[in-house]
């Protein structure tokens, strides 16, 4: 193993596997857990790149206890290179919908946007994409927590060192041998 992928190896075990682990250590709902990862992915693709952060903040404090933050979060990380690919196929989609003129993807229009020449193309592109994804989003999201649903149904009770309902409040004693046991 080369040490560049011995580096990424640490990496994502540090800022994927372990918050991931950490998180169904921690019991959380499997419902709550999809939900929050589905919502998470899904705001981490809006097309915008830099606003996702934003986004996921703004959905955490309006939904409150109805997500799990750090969950929303991690899904949100996991979603910039996904996020990245799909701002050209969000964009022709809203090219597509909304009936528009096709935005040239060539050097000289990468060009106009960085020296400013194609800013009116280059909004109408932007409007385009976000109508792309506000179209597409909804289904991205019932897909996306139709397959976590399940895994965290899994993943919840394997992990987990507390119970997911408990019948009676468990004493900080029967919570550290359920811990030590498992």
């Amino acid at each position: 193993m080369s040490a560049s992928s011995n580096g990424v190896s640490i990496w994502f075990n540090r800022k994927v596997v372990d918050p991931l682990l950490e998180i169904l250590r921690r019991g959380a709902e499997p419902k709550l857990l999809a939900f929050s990862a589905a919502l998470g992915l899904t705001i981490g693709l809006f097309p915008i790149c830099g606003t996702t952060v934003v986004l996921c903040g703004m959905a955490i404090a309006l939904l409150r206890s109805h997500c799990h933050a750090p969950t929303v979060m991690l899904a949100n990380v996991l979603a910039t290179p996904i996020e990245l690919s799909l701002v050209v196929p969000f964009l022709r989609f809203g090219e597509f919908i909304s009936g528009g003129a096709h935005f040239p993807l060539t050097s000289d229009a990468f060009k106009k946007v960085l020296t400013g020449q194609a800013s009116y193309e280059v909004l109408i592109s932007i409007a385009h994409a976000l109508l792309g994804w506000l179209v597409a989003a909804p289904l991205i999201f019932a897909a996306l927590y139709m397959a976590f649903l399940p895994l965290f149904k899994v993943l919840v009770p394997k992990f987990s060192a507390v119970p997911l309902s408990p019948k009676k409040s468990l004493s900080t004693t029967e919570v550290r041998l359920k811990v030590r046991d498992a």
